[in-house]
């Protein structure tokens, strides 16, 4: 999988969003707001290019203290949320 072209994260009022430019802004009408560890997966994904669950378990373990099963639980949760407003592929 990987983060689709002309995504990308800002922050805006102290708040991290994903946020669309150039021609994907046309279809594209809404901020995704993130909480801490989102932007770390985001910032993580776009760090490996193309990435899996696993790749992206394993780096969350070792930022946060979580086990690896909760970890893919979580990655899953959020790459699928990503994957159906199409930031991510």
């Amino acid at each position: 999988m990987r983060i689709k072209k002309g995504f990308v994260m800002r922050e805006v009022c102290a708040q991290k969003v994903i946020v669309a430019e150039g021609l994907e802004t046309i279809d594209f009408g809404k901020l995704i707001s993130l909480n801490d560890t989102a932007a770390f997966l985001w910032e993580t994904a776009q760090k490996q290019g193309n990435f899996t669950i696993d790749s992206l378990a394993q780096e969350f373990c070792k930022a946060y203290d979580v086990d690896l099963s909760t970890a893919k639980n979580d990655v899953t949760e959020i790459v699928e949320k990503w994957k159906s407003i199409e930031v991510a592929e």
